[in-house]
């Protein structure tokens, strides 16, 4: 299975949408644990890297550095 590569400040799509509506999310920390904001209504939601890339559906926006 391919490895998904995301970096800091990358925009991406999750599997699920956020209640507000919205599915485009930002990746504002990472380390063991991801820190993504909602794109729609700005709530942040800090989540366990492992889990994040069975969630993660697509990058959106990459910002590779």
């Amino acid at each position: 299975m391919e490895q998904k590569i995301f970096h800091l400040n990358d925009e991406v799509e999750m599997k699920k949408p956020h209640p507000c509506g919205t599915n485009h999310w930002k990746i504002i920390r990472m380390g063991a644990d991801i820190r993504i904001k909602c794109m729609g209504c700005q709530h942040s939601v800090m989540i366990p890297r492992k889990e994040f890339t069975k969630k993660l559906k697509k990058i959106l926006v990459s910002h590779n550095e």
